[in-house]
């Protein structure tokens, strides 16, 4: 049975198949291609998560030299004394010093603030005092003298009573606090001017605390 010859468009075909398919296999096949990370230089992809999770601790971990450091720790220092300084003009008991922190010390001033004391014109009648003191008139030296025993009685007299009432109502108030130091530190600030006391007053005087 004689052979038939191929057709000339099937033999082309299959001619250009054949070269096409060697350059298709030889094609890389990159199914992992990554996204360029737009910080990264040109040609380098994103690096991995765990990769940069490393740099960023390598970075954080980075020793500092010792005048960084010492730069680091005033500024914190600054920070904390600022922070304080506003607490007592505010009252904000997160930052304020621990001899003024907590409910008890609170209470103890707001209620030495809240009355008038004798110690705190302590300064003023000094002042007074010495001042006629130095007059040289007999008369007014003794009327200091006997002034100034006079200051002193009262001064006494009604920190023993502040005293004996705050101790009552921090009892009642706070049976289960420690109430340790708190009324020598309520007696301590009645000696101020009521201006210059720090942390600055929350409450009016006649105010009940």
């Amino acid at each position: 049975m004689p052979v038939q010859p191929l057709p000339l468009g099937f033999v082309f075909r299959s001619r250009v198949k054949e070269e096409k398919a060697p350059a298709a296999d030889q094609a890389p096949v990159n199914l992992s291609k990554q996204p360029r990370d737009p910080q990264a230089p040109k040609g380098r992809p994103t690096p991995k998560r765990s990769e940069a999770r490393s740099q960023r601790r390598s970075v954080a971990h980075t020793p500092m030299t010792r005048k960084e450091a010492a730069k680091r720790q005033r500024e914190a220092r600054r920070a904390a004394l600022e922070r304080q300084r506003q607490a007592l003009a505010t009252g904000d008991e997160r930052y304020l010093p621990v001899r003024d922190k907590g409910p008890v010390r609170r209470f103890a001033r707001d209620f030495v603030d809240s009355r008038f004391n004798v110690a705190e014109f302590f300064l003023p009648m000094a002042v007074v005092i010495l001042v006629l003191s130095m007059v040289r008139v007999p008369a007014l030296q003794n009327a200091a003298l006997l002034l100034w025993l006079v200051v002193i009685a009262l001064i006494v007299f009604d920190s023993c009573v502040t005293g004996f009432r705050l101790k009552k109502r921090l009892g009642e108030r706070f049976p289960d606090e420690n109430r340790r130091g708190a009324v020598a530190y309520a007696l301590m600030r009645s000696l101020q001017m009521r201006r210059l006391r720090l942390p600055k007053p929350q409450v009016k005087r006649g105010e009940r605390p």
